[in-house]
């Protein structure tokens, strides 16, 4: 008899050779399991060019009314793109459009493999990285200039103008403006706070204010104020730490770190890192990456995108040796909090189960090609069908 879910969950279908892998995860380790109940949205770059992207604003409405989503990766076009699908417009990130929906922070963490050294062998636990998802470079206003006076207007409510003066150009050059709101940094540090309660770890908090002494500085004393307001006796009570440094320092101090804490950063920050950590502990393929809402409202996808190469493979009619793990842990973490959240114990127990069945594969030496050749021991690389049969089994 297969397991009953009581509440719907929002499942978003991506693109490329992930589409594929996500057809074979539903059919093979979730169905056979699981009653599945999905309000499906097509977040394919052809559907959202067809519905003038209105799917990805729906598809986010849904989660905030139902409170778990899980996400296939998804193109983010740019030029090469609108002309491969003949598009009506460059579209913009979807995930960039659901996190703005949301308020969300999107937290990645590592999948530890016994058996897999990370490139810091001194990283025994997992670093998650917690990226602030709102405004920042992603909202900026930008522009190349070919000479003359920059200055920054600031109008207030009545009406009031203050210039700041930027630069003088003396040829040709660049210019950017960037933005953040502190209803959206509040909304972090909570986010933070919560999640490092939650999993009983230390937070780091990086930014560099002494050289953005205003718009760091606001990130820094937003965190100092509300740690201390609401969150200093609970982190006490856990046993844990908050500890703010300087971004060169925390670089430093992670890489001399063990591992097993939370590091909060502003967005570009959290982009760039998040892809460094992952890589680091052997693969991107083995990131997790979850968008929590202050609302209560989770987003589960795999952290790295939409594998073109082994798409166009795909196409040819050859097998690919894609890793399909990061997509099958979006699922069990979907699952796992659609059951905590309902109340549905047998659901949360499967998405354990199917995660150890992951790891159990792994433990026999069977996985993808990206693995076999950082794993320490005998490894028969398989293709990602193979693979993902072989969990099945353990299942």
């Amino acid at each position: 008899m297969k397991i009953q879910m009581k509440t719907p969950l929002v499942e978003l279908d991506g693109d490329e050779m992930t589409r594929i892998l996500w057809k074979m995860i539903k059919e093979r380790l979730i169905e056979p399991f699981v009653d599945l109940k999905a309000e499906y949205y097509d977040l394919g770059l052809v559907n959202r060019d067809a519905t003038g992207d209105q799917v990805t604003t729906d598809a986010a409405e849904a989660i905030k009314r139902l409170g778990v989503g899980v996400k296939c990766a998804t193109i983010t076009a740019n030029k090469q793109r609108v002309e491969e699908y003949n598009l009506k417009q460059m579209w913009k990130s979807p995930n960039a459009t659901i996190r703005a929906i949301l308020d969300g922070t999107v937290f990645r963490a590592p999948i530890i493999c016994e058996g897999i050294t990370p490139y810091i062998p001194g990283w025994k636990k997992p670093i998650t990285i917690a990226r602030h998802a709102y405004g920042d470079v992603y909202k900026a206003a930008e522009a190349v200039v070919s000479g003359g006076k920059t200055e920054l207007l600031l109008t207030d409510g009545e009406g009031k103008e203050t210039r700041l003066p930027v630069h003088e150009f003396d040829g040709g050059g660049v210019l950017m403006a960037t933005y953040n709101s502190d209803a959206s940094i509040e909304s972090f540090a909570r986010a933070c706070f919560n999640y490092a309660l939650g999993v009983r770890q230390d937070l780091w908090f990086s930014t560099k204010d002494t050289i953005l002494k205003q718009y760091d500085g606001r990130f820094k004393d937003i965190f100092d104020n509300i740690y201390a307001g609401e969150y200093a006796t609970r982190f006490k009570a856990a046993g844990i730490t908050y500890f703010y440094t300087l971004i060169d320092d925390a670089v430093a101090r992670a890489v001399r770190s063990g591992g097993g804490f939370v590091w909060a950063l502003k967005n570009y920050d959290g982009d760039v890192l998040s892809d460094m950590v992952a890589a680091a502990y052997g693969s991107l393929s083995m990131m997790t990456s979850v968008l929590a809402s202050p609302g209560g409202q989770f987003e589960y996808e795999a952290a790295h995108g939409t594998v073109t190469r082994h798409y166009y493979r795909h196409l040819k009619g050859e097998s690919t040796s894609t890793n399909p793990i990061a997509t099958i842990f979006a699922w069990s973490g979907a699952l796992k909090k659609r059951g905590e959240l309902d109340g549905n114990s047998a659901l949360a127990a499967f998405a354990g189960r199917l995660e150890r069945a992951v790891m159990d594969t792994l433990a026999a030496g069977v996985m993808t090609g990206d693995l076999a050749g950082l794993y320490n021991g005998a490894a028969t690389a398989v293709t990602s069908e193979e693979f993902i049969r072989s969990v099945a089994g353990k299942l």
